[in-house]
């Protein structure tokens, strides 16, 4: 007699982004209130990126912030996923016009993941 038992089912980490992400090591200042916060951005796309920040934002929480290449790269941001003691996942829009060029320009210039 044999006796089946049933499948062992891994969790599967599912993607959300919807582009590309590219590894970089940048400094990104965040408008706080009336304090400036400093973190680190480890991967960036088209209109995302992670930052690894101490303390934490919340899901949800809004914020201006400059990438800081030179010149600065200015970004709203929008919290979208919060991994506990790592960091947060940030969509954003570019306020300035020429900002998609500079945007653009910086992606061609990492390398490919």
């Amino acid at each position: 007699m044999t006796t089946s038992q049933p499948p062992i089912i891994a969790p599967v980490k599912v993607e959300r982004r919807f582009h590309q992400r590219w590894k970089i090591r940048e400094t990104l200042e965040i408008d706080w209130g009336s304090s400036v916060l400093q973190g680190t951005v480890s991967d960036i796309g088209p209109n995302g990126l992670f930052v690894e920040l101490t303390p934490q934002l919340w899901v949800g929480a809004r914020f201006a912030a400059r990438l800081m290449l030179t010149p600065p790269l200015g970004l709203i941001c929008v919290v979208r996923r919060v991994e506990p003691g790592k960091g947060i996942g940030v969509t954003f829009v570019l306020p300035e016009e020429t900002g998609e060029a500079r945007l653009a320009t910086l992606l061609g210039t990492l390398p490919l993941p």
